[in-house]
């Protein structure tokens, strides 16, 4: 019998704080070994050549088989989506759950979980959006769940169908402080846009270029400030996703500085992607559509700067995929106005390979770097380290190995989700992963798949550090339980 199921040899291994040389044995869907030059047998071994082999990417931020706010329904179910992902260097997805107002949370639970046991092919787990924060989804429901696993949840500032008031998001923050949840925060000021769109339509401006004016810069910067301040207030540790802006980085960054346990993600569509795609022919610029929108140049440089210094732990795809017709983007049609157009862009399949080409091969940031922000740091702040998110003995043996010389042209007929286009077609990358390994299963090989339908597992998620107040309560609440009321957490 061999010692091992799987040997990759000769492999330049990274990890989030060193690089090194070996061997990597798997046994069990783990790995069982690292070492130079690995004795015993497998019953297969590949030989990585010296090229890197990086943990498994883990992608904390896309939507799949999840209905819009609209009710349109995303291009890519559990299968392609997944499948995407695996191509793209991706080992592991959190996706959303999402409830919608009058659905009771443990349902929306259920009907997820049916969605993805039988398609992903990938390892997963799941998020919770919160839009309805009832007394049986606080008192009840919310700590049940996190009890099973389910420790983080996304709540937006903004869309009509989605949004919760301030008032609500204390609630729920208090909750996730008291329960040992992280709280993800979708911040952009409701009303400034609102405000801005309407007076745009009303002068007959509603083509998708104009997405990018109704949401105005500063609607995240106030947002993202005012959703520091509310976590602020009940020491409540915070995750505010798909950051665009200069200011809004920027206030992350100060209270970062401050001591607040505040996180950071930004995504693909910032560092390359700017408004003025959108400004194309017709209702075609609804491809580059997404909430934040690209901004500039400007703003995609302080994104890097972002990613470099640390302010920004995470990089995810948001990938939020619609194809381009009547039953995803443009609803109405060529008609379609930027208010009525399905919010987001595709990203998971390159959400890697165009972070390693822009990020790593211009000298933007260390490999070390990379795998932290596409993979450790997510399995961090979601209670997944160490089984997922490092290449280590007793970890899950989800690594890919890469060609960093490996030019790829990106098309969207090359790639494998479900959305018809890709907003980067054309775009010339460097690096690519070209062997995917999950729980020790070579995944993808030969620009083939080799995962079946309902192979990817669920994780549930432990209670994650991230979760962890800082001890920083606002001096006004120490004050009221100095005045004998009812502790609030």
């Amino acid at each position: 019998m061999a010692d091992y199921d799987l040997i990759v040899r000769n492999a330049k291994i990274v990890t989030e704080d060193r690089q090194t040389e070996g061997d990597i044995g798997v046994k069990d869907g783990r790995i069982a070994a690292l070492s130079p030059g690995l004795k015993g047998t497998a019953a297969r071994e590949i030989d990585a050549g010296n090229k890197f082999v990086l943990p498994g990417g883990i992608d904390s931020h896309a939507h799949i088989e999840q209905k819009s706010g609209f009710g349109i329904m995303c291009a890519d179910d559990f299968y392609s989506g997944t499948v995407s992902a695996a191509f793209g260097g991706t080992t592991t997805v959190i996706p959303f759950a999402a409830q919608h107002r009058g659905m009771s949370l443990r349902q929306v639970v259920k009907d997820y979980h049916a969605a993805a046991t039988p398609k992903a092919v990938i390892d997963y787990a799941f998020h919770l959006i919160v839009t309805d924060p009832s007394p049986q989804a606080l008192g009840q429901d919310l700590p049940a769940l996190i009890r099973d696993g389910y420790t983080s949840f996304k709540i937006y500032m903004t869309y009509d169908a989605m949004k919760v008031s301030d008032y609500q998001m204390l609630d729920i923050l208090a909750l996730a402080r008291r329960e040992g949840a992280l709280v993800m925060v979708h911040a952009e000021n409701h009303d400034m846009i609102q405000w801005l769109a309407h007076h745009l339509i009303e002068q007959g401006h509603g083509a998708p270029k104009f997405h990018a004016i109704a949401h105005a810069r500063v609607a995240e910067a106030e947002a993202t400030n005012r959703a520091i301040s509310l976590a602020r207030l009940v020491d409540a540790p915070m995750l505010i996703v798909h950051m665009s802006e200069i200011e809004a980085i920027e206030t992350l960054r100060q209270a970062q500085k401050k001591g607040l346990k505040i996180f950071g993600e930004t995504c693909p569509q910032y560092i390359a992607l700017t408004a003025d795609d959108m400004d194309k022919p017709g209702v075609e610029g609804a491809m580059w559509c997404c909430s934040p929108p690209p901004r500039d140049s400007a703003a995609q440089e302080a994104v890097w700067a972002a990613l470099k210094d640390g302010t920004f732990q995470t990089f995810s795809s948001d990938h939020a995929p619609y194809q381009f017709n009547e039953g995803g983007k443009i609803p109405k049609g060529d008609k379609t106005t930027f208010k009525e157009m399905a919010n987001g862009v595709p990203g998971l399949e390159i959400r890697l390979p165009l972070l390693f080409s822009e990020g790593v091969q211009k000298g933007r940031i260390s490999l070390q770097q990379f795998v932290a922000l596409t993979s450790t740091n997510h399995a961090r702040l979601y209670g997944l380290y160490p089984r997922k998110g490092t290449i280590a003995v007793g970890s899950d043996a989800d690594f890919a190995i890469w060609d960093a010389d490996k030019d790829v042209t990106i098309r969207w007929k090359d790639l494998h989700d479900n959305v018809g286009y890709t907003p980067y077609e054309g775009r010339e990358i460097r690096g690519w992963p070209v062997v995917v390994v999950s729980r020790g299963r070579v995944v993808v090989e030969n620009g083939k798949l080799n995962a079946e339908r309902g192979s990817g597992q669920f994780l549930p998620c432990d209670s994650p550090d991230s979760s962890k107040p800082k001890g920083m309560t606002a001096p006004e609440l120490q004050a009221m339980s100095r005045f004998g009321l009812k502790p609030l957490f």
